[in-house]
């Protein structure tokens, strides 16, 4: 019996293989991918730094792709190793209908990396009002604290963010 911590030596072809099913995700070779998809790749099917492939297609602005990878079944709160989730991800990267995706498809709204940012707290900083919107009318909490205490008003205003800082401080006035 296989020891499950030993990995089985990959071939040349199989890591060329992979490199291409992962260049499909990024690329938005949405045809592609789902043919793999509907023959048996598994949706949730991560890179060496745990990239799944709705990581890769969602942080690259792939909607039709990342539709598709969700309705074979892909997790939209599968975080890489660094504990970046996909809906965080859309948060940096400023891609509203991403955002909407996502939520729509199980993102939980608060979900935190490990320095316990949320993607409330992204959009914050980098002053994305459309994207704080959305997130607050899908029940981010506003008064959440990351791991060194600072609320997303905070960390806004530290960045140097001009409107979401008080969007912020008007939705916890209001209780959310």
């Amino acid at each position: 019996m296989q020891n499950p911590d030993e990995r089985p030596t990959l071939d040349d072809a199989t890591i060329a293989f992979a490199g291409r099913v992962f260049q499909h995700a990024r690329a938005g070779d949405t045809d592609e991918l789902d043919t793999l998809l509907v023959m048996g790749l598994p949706p949730n099917l991560r890179n060496d730094k745990g990239d799944s492939l709705l990581m890769l297609a969602s942080y690259n602005g792939r909607l039709e792709t990342s539709a598709a990878l969700l309705r074979h079944g892909a997790d939209a709160n599968l975080a890489n190793d660094r504990g970046q989730t996909p809906l965080a991800g859309a948060a940096f990267k400023g891609d509203a209908a991403m955002v909407r995706l996502l939520l729509e498809n199980g993102a939980v709204v608060d979900a935190a990396a490990p320095d316990g940012r949320t993607a409330l707290m992204i959009a914050a900083m980098f002053n994305r009002l459309d994207i704080v919107e959305i997130l607050l009318d899908a029940g981010a909490d506003p008064a959440a604290v990351d791991a060194g205490g600072l609320t997303a008003e905070a960390v806004a205003r530290a960045m140097g963010a001009t409107d979401t800082p008080d969007r912020l401080a008007a939705a916890v006035a209001s209780g959310g």
